[in-house]
Parts: C-alpha cells; structure tokens; sequence
C-alpha cells in the first residue's frame, strides 16, 4: 500500500484532536481581564498541547514523505500513536479542573512520553517494511532527539509529583527542541 490513505487518516484525526482540544475551553464568565487571568494556566496549557500535537503532526507528514509503502504493522502502529494524541484533551481538562496538581500533570507527561515511544514504534515498523537503506533510515540516523524527548517526557512523570510546575517546564523543553523541523528529513525530502 502507498502512505496516502495513512496520511490523509492521520491529517483528519488530528483535525479532530485539535478542535475537542478548543471545544474544551470555558469561556472566561466575566467580560474584562481580571475574568480571563483566572483562564490564563489553561490557555496556556492548551497552547503547549497544541504545539505538541502539531509537532507530532509535522514530523508524521515529514516521515510519510520518504516512506514508500506502508502495511498492516504500520497501519497498527499508526493507530497507536493516534490513540495516545487522542487523549492529550482529556488529561488539558482534568488539568484545567483539578488546577495543576501531580496526578493530572504527570498523566500528561504519560500521556506524552506514550506518544513518543508510538511514534517510535511507527518509525520502526516503516523501516523494517522499506529497509534499512530507506530514505527514512538513513534520515534518522541514531535519533537522538527522538531519545532525548522520551528520557525528558519519563523525568518529568515522578517529577510531577514534587514540583507539577517543574515538569511542566521539562514539557515545555521538549516542544522547544522539536519546535525546528527535522532537518535531516528536510533536507533528503529537497534531494
């Protein structure tokens, strides 16, 4: 199979993700500042969200990009990292309603580290069907920045339990490193 059909499923799903994610926003109840100052962590939460589902979302289209076909393992592994983005608007609301605490602050980090291992996972099954010499493996190389956002994602689970604003920061890095496309994809796409 091509990776068109995936493409497009993935584009429409996360579509989807994005607009429960805004859907999910209260609107402020007053009419000036001081009503939406109280909204501010969770605008911001949604920002970071948003962010991190269009990161996931840029690097799929680019990895799609130098993959010629895709099967049934890739398809599988796909949808696992669809599930887990999937859930990236439930854990911003219980976030929003239990105001910040370590439980729903460490969920997102699961929630997110969860993702990153399924696109891993997904990296690997579009390898193991093209080759080892496919433009995708040899884009990727070692993926340190891949490994690099898990062990981020997994020191800020626990941490989240002591300090729920310090890994909040670890996630915030995160996005930060991946906010540049990967230019090793970018530039074997040029070629």
């Amino acid at each position: 199979m091509e990776p068109a059909r995936l493409e497009a499923f993935t584009d429409g799903v996360v579509a989807i993700i994005i607009t429960i994610m805004v859907l999910e926003i209260r609107v402020p109840h007053g009419a000036d500042l001081a009503s939406l100052q109280a909204d501010v962590p969770v605008l911001l939460a949604y920002v970071l969200s948003y962010v991190n589902v269009g990161i996931f979302w840029n690097n799929h289209h680019h990895m799609l990009h130098l993959t010629e076909r895709v099967d049934g393992k890739v398809l599988w592994a796909n949808l696992g990292l669809l599930f887990w983005l999937s859930l990236v608007p439930f854990v911003i609301r219980w976030i929003d309603e239990s105001g910040f605490t370590s439980l729903p602050t460490a969920a997102y980090g699961i929630v997110l580290a969860c993702a990153a291992v399924s696109y891993i996972i997904l990296q690997r099954q579009i390898i193991a069907l093209n080759g080892p010499d496919s433009r995708l493996a040899l884009a990727l190389g070692g993926d340190r920045k891949g490994k690099l956002s898990i062990g981020l994602y997994l020191a800020a689970i626990p941490l989240a339990f002591a300090r729920p604003w310090a890994a909040i920061l670890l996630y915030v890095a995160v996005a930060l490193i991946w906010l540049v496309p990967d230019t090793r994809i970018e530039a074997l796409v040029k070629r």
